[in-house]
């Protein structure tokens, strides 16, 4: 759940900090007051677009932090997936706006937009003012059938979007290889070509290699030669002023002494030593000088084999490994196309078979949605029938469309609100006010199945008012049983339900006009039902209607938890 909010210099907010508890948070306010502003601020840290105009004027930067206290093992699993590690439960998630640049951290660690996104995806879930207008999308309308039976649905959905990406695969594929016979014929003939010069060349690997060491040795075999004759001459015994004559006449004057002292002879050693190995290297030179001879021949064919090695890499890969590898696709290729015919059958046969797999799994989907469509629509009717919609006819129809990665099924939902009237979609029947109470039906509903914790609703009541505003409390109140949730209201009725109300001020210091938001007392709270009751005059009579409508609800969320 959401256990913290702390916000600095965000529109009218200079700095904020909200504790919020388990159950049911109130907040309400006067209109103006900064609740927009305050939920905008939750809305950011979760990813949301900010602007240098959020800014406070006196300040340079603006700071949202949310703190999230998760208990649910599966929420623990998919951040864990994400590489998030909660400590000890603990996820917090922090943007920092400061001229053109946010910064964005999850846990301390910097991390992009997307990230935070689907961080927030996993722990909040907010119903915003216009949310409710998505229960006129067909498509939203499937995905609330699909979450409400997702223990049964969602291991099915897996096995048709598998197979549907299969068929696509497929039906790619055998797309990509029409042809008609001339161009295939056309292939056929320069895939031979190609196919018979590479042949023909009879590539090994590391062949280029040891050419190019041969090559680069002849072909500088003049500089080679001149230049060891001059180290044979330096280094040989021949020579007067060569370094083995001197070595051998050092070595020898060195003998003559070294009977005189004892400690002259590891000196005699070490010299006997370098004159073997210059020794050893002078024999060694010599082999190699009376082993070279320049054959032109050789030369030539090397040549004339590295010519062509490059004129095959320019065509078809820069090493001969990469011309292997195109050899065998291309042997691959021309098989396939000198046996076409039997190739594009088997492979329209390989096409026909998934098809056939991909609508048996459809239709199993579509048999498993209409069950729960059934208990959907007994629900949901008996949870408009709660929330005061007195004549209401509600039932979800299907309709078929092509292959999806979600099946063939579209559902619409139909209702009448009065009796005798026929069932006709949403948008065609309901206001904005019977749209949030629907929505408010569905979040009911998916209280007990959604793994999300912390739900907001930023003024669900808008168009509803008396019986219809108790009913709706009543649900808000058992939703907080379920998750935590945090809603704005103007609607007494509401906000006398809460575990938590608070209240959200606007206020002016000289020139300067801010936002303060604090958790209400048992008596402060009475006083802001009044309010909400009386407008701004609040007598001793609202206040004890404000008193008594505080104390009904606290006997009933207290009747409900005994049951």
């Amino acid at each position: 759940m959401l256990t913290n909010l702390h916000v600095k210099n965000l529109a009218l907010i200079r700095e904020e900090e909200v504790e919020f508890k388990p159950g049911l948070n109130i907040l309400t306010g006067e209109t103006g007051a900064g609740k927009s502003i305050l939920l905008g601020s939750v809305q950011l840290a979760l990813g949301g677009k900010m602007s240098r105009e959020m800014i406070r004027e006196d300040a340079d930067y603006a700071l949202v932090e949310l703190a999230f206290q998760v208990e649910d093992p599966r929420i623990h699993q998919a951040l864990e997936r994400m590489d998030i590690h909660p400590e000890e439960g603990q996820v917090w998630l922090s943007r920092r706006l400061a001229g053109k640049r946010s910064t964005n951290r999850i846990n301390g660690e910097t991390c992009t937009l997307a990230q935070m996104k689907a961080v927030g995806a996993l722990l909040i879930d907010i119903h915003g003012q216009h949310e409710h207008q998505s229960l006129l999308d067909r498509k939203r309308q499937l995905e609330i059938l699909d979450e409400y039976g997702k223990e049964k649905l969602a291991p099915i959905q897996e096995k048709v979007r598998a197979s549907y990406q299969m068929y696509l695969k497929l039906q790619k594929q055998l797309n990509a290889d029409q042809m008609d016979e001339v161009q295939r014929k056309r292939e056929v003939s320069f895939l031979e070509f190609e196919l018979q010069e590479l042949k023909e060349a009879d590539l090994k690997l590391g062949e280029d290699e040891e050419l190019e060491r041969q090559y680069r040795k002849l072909s500088n075999g003049k500089q080679i030669l001149e230049t060891l004759d001059r180290v044979h001459a330096c280094t040989g015994y021949e020579d007067p002023s060569g370094a083995g004559d001197r070595l051998g006449q050092a070595l020898q004057m060195l003998g003559g002494i070294s009977d005189l002292d004892e400690d002259l002879s590891p000196l005699e050693e070490m010299l006997t030593d370098l004159d073997g190995l210059l020794n050893d290297f002078n024999r060694e030179l010599t082999d190699y000088l009376s082993e070279w001879e320049f054959d032109e021949e050789e030369y030539y064919q090397i040549e004339k084999r590295l010519d062509l090695i490059n004129h095959l890499k320019a065509k078809y890969g820069n090493s001969v490994e990469a011309i292997q590898k195109y050899q065998e696709k291309q042997e691959q290729r021309l098989k396939k196309l000198q046996s076409y015919e039997e190739y594009k059958q088997a492979l329209e046969q390989k096409l026909q078979g998934q098809k056939e797999r991909l609508d048996q799994q459809c239709r199993i989907l579509t048999k498993y949605r209409r069950e729960y469509a059934r208990k959907l629509e007994r629900k949901i009717q008996e949870q408009l029938t709660d929330l005061n919609f007195l004549h209401v006819d509600f039932a979800i129809e299907f309709s078929s469309q092509g292959y999806a990665a979600n099946g063939t099924d579209q559902v619409e939902f139909m209702i009448s609100t009065n009796p005798g009237e026929p069932r006709k979609p949403f948008g065609k029947v309901v206001s904005g006010g019977e749209l949030s109470r629907i929505m408010l039906a569905v979040k009911t509903l998916l209280a007990d199945k959604d793994q999300i914790e912390t739900l907001i609703f930023d003024e669900i009541d808008t168009g509803i008012s008396g019986r219809t505003a108790q009913k709706v409390s009543e649900k808000m109140a058992y939703i907080g049983r379920q998750r935590q949730v945090i809603c704005i209201t103007h609607l007494p009725q509401i906000a006398s339900m809460a575990d938590a109300h608070y209240s959200i001020e606007k206020k002016q210091q000289g020139a300067d006009t801010f936002t303060s938001i604090h958790l209400l007392e048992k008596e402060e709270s009475v006083r802001e039902l009044a309010r909400l009751l009386g407008g701004a005059q609040i007598t001793e009579r609202v206040l004890e209607s404000a008193r008594e409508m505080q104390d009904l609800a606290d006997q009933q969320k207290n009747a409900r938890l005994k049951s």
